[in-house]
């Protein structure tokens, strides 16, 4: 193991190790070179990879398939996984399960298993430790922007989940990037996740049960066309006119709701694929049915109704103080978007009970830990 040289609280240097590359964050030309110089056939790429992205293995011991001397030697090169469970929770309902991860710098990220009846297993995980976005109702911006998640960072939360789901013979079926963070603003790693979630060889999950949300970074979203993947966008708009949006969602005054909407609009029509508009409602904000009237003559305005699904999502406890409409209230809201042909859900998150639904997910960390110290 390298070190590296840090100043300590007196001042002075101290050596601190420089921690092992976590074997997902290393490329395959690297892993190549690595066989390589350790005398190993090129075959053991493959094996490698497929172990660690299949196995129910907790280290290197656990990949039986590789002899020993490699597996002490690769354990001796690479760390197995880039993030250790700190602690996990489970609902009240049993299914819904919560994980906080500790990353080899100290930091940490939430992570979310969420069974659907025994049909799917799905797994929300995130992009960035914080978020940088500051959207007024969600836990995740109190945190602020601490950094962003290496692309093996963001694989080994669905390891983590794989693992778990192994002792049941279930697997990861579907990921949904909505976890902490922007996965617009870290495009790089995301996409190098998305590929390596993709690979035949090792996950193998389809690019059409992989969903990128994004709270409108209009560029990023033409660059995601562009990739040419069938990827699901699920971009949270929250409101049709940009005077209420901007109160509650920052991004807006530099990528307006018209804006935003266009950019959905080339999204759909490059990639064939129908797109889905998250809409958290929040009482006496965003849920009249003049705000419903509005998001649907937006819609339409801007494409095909039948190219778009809206989920209309009452707002979780969280900051703001913000109130969940009633009943009554959401219904006329789904019943006039309906009427502009737009297909309509209300979805109730899970796990609002351990803080695991839409909006949910903070750790003691970056502004919400100096918050917590004054409070």
């Amino acid at each position: 193991m390298e070190e590296r040289c840090t100043q300590n609280g007196t001042g002075t240097l101290e050596s601190v190790p420089t921690p092992l590359p976590s074997i997902t964050d290393v490329s395959d030309e690297a892993l190549a070179r690595w066989l390589a110089g350790h005398g190993e056939p090129p075959y053991r790429a493959r094996q490698i990879r497929h172990g660690v992205a299949r196995s129910a293995a907790a280290d290197w011991g656990g990949l039986t398939d590789l002899p020993l001397a490699l597996r002490s030697t690769l354990a001796a090169s690479f760390r197995w996984s880039s993030v250790e469970l700190e602690t996990e929770v489970a609902s009240a309902d049993g299914e819904t399960r919560k994980a906080l991860l500790r990353l080899h710098d100290g930091h940490h990220v939430e992570t979310v298993l969420m069974p659907h009846h025994g049909k799917r297993d799905s797994v929300c995980i995130s992009s960035q430790v914080g978020c940088p976005m500051a959207c007024a109702f969600c836990a995740t911006g109190e945190m602020g922007w601490i950094r962003d998640l290496t692309a093996g960072e963001i694989v080994d939360q669905v390891r983590f989940w794989q693992r778990e789901l192994r002792s049941g013979d279930a697997r990861v079926s579907h990921v949904d990037y909505m976890g902490m963070g922007e996965p617009l603003r870290n495009y790089g790693p995301v996409m190098a996740s998305v590929r390596m979630l993709m690979d035949a060889e090792t996950f193998g999950i389809s690019p059409r049960r992989i969903t990128i949300s994004t709270c409108g970074i209009v560029p990023k979203m033409d660059a995601l066309a562009a990739e040419g993947l069938p990827i699901d966008l699920a971009v949270s708009l929250h409101a049709a006119d940009d005077a209420t949006r901007a109160r509650i969602m920052p991004v807006d005054r530099k990528w307006g709701v018209d804006a935003l909407l266009a950019a959905c609009a080339r999204y759909v029509e490059r990639t064939k694929r129908r797109l889905s508009v998250e809409y958290i409602l929040l009482a006496g904000v965003n849920d009249s049915a003049e705000h419903a009237e509005r998001l649907g003559r937006k819609i339409a305005a801007h494409g095909r109704t039948s190219l778009y699904h809206v989920n209309l999502i009452p707002v979780n406890r969280g900051p703001g103080a913000f109130e969940r409409p009633s009943p009554q209230r959401m219904e006329r809201f789904a019943a006039i978007l309906e009427r502009h042909g737009i297909a309509t859900t209300t979805r109730i998150s899970k796990g609002q009970d351990i803080a695991a639904g839409c909006g949910q997910l903070k750790v003691a960390e970056g502004r919400a830990a100096a918050l917590a110290s004054c409070g």
